[in-house]
């Protein structure tokens, strides 16, 4: 499976560190790939080093203004001109996607699969990786959507939140092996 992951280029508390390590180690030993902003710095690193060093591939979509931080031995690398460019690759090589912590671009990027998804534009299975709580307040926010009619769609369907790595992959797995 490509495993489309949106994470934090910036370098973060243990608290984070740590279990986005034990994830991308699940993720190499899966056999799956992963797809990511192609950033050599942060939270991005350490999944691409955790992924590489457990055997699994590096599919990487970087932009130009930040293609002097792509990570250097991806085993392929695509620089796109804009960031919604590098979104709409980043998804059409994915066969999922996982959500994790991170700023107001990876809350972009995140906001903007899903309306996706709402829209039918594609089918794949989105994860909000809750590590540590980080989505607590955008969960309950979703909830409240989807209490008052904001979302045509379930929210079950549109999202699933996992507390962590292990019930993410899980998750996926399932999900990929429903579809056959």
């Amino acid at each position: 499976m490509n495993i489309c992951v949106f994470c934090s280029a910036a370098d973060l508390d243990d608290r984070y560190v740590v279990p986005a390590r034990k994830f991308a180690e699940m993720i190499g030993k899966g056999g799956h790939a992963l797809v990511w902003g192609g950033s050599d710095t942060g939270l991005m690193k350490v999944m691409a080093d955790g992924v590489q060093e457990a055997g699994g591939k590096l599919l990487g979509v970087s932009v130009e203004f930040l293609a002097h931080k792509a990570r250097a031995g991806a085993d392929e690398m695509i620089v796109t001109k804009d960031l919604a460019e590098r979104k709409a690759q980043m998804l059409a090589r994915a066969d999922a996607v996982v959500v994790m912590v991170g700023g107001t671009g990876t809350l972009d990027e995140a906001t903007e699969i899903l309306e996706l998804r709402k829209h039918g534009m594609h089918d794949k299975p989105v994860v909000l990786l809750n590590t540590a709580g980080f989505y607590d307040g955008l969960q309950t926010q979703f909830l409240r959507m989807a209490a008052e009619g904001f979302l045509p769609v379930p929210l079950s369907e549109l999202v699933f939140f996992a507390e962590d790595g292990a019930a993410a992959l899980a998750y996926l797995e399932q999900r990929a092996s429903a579809r056959g």
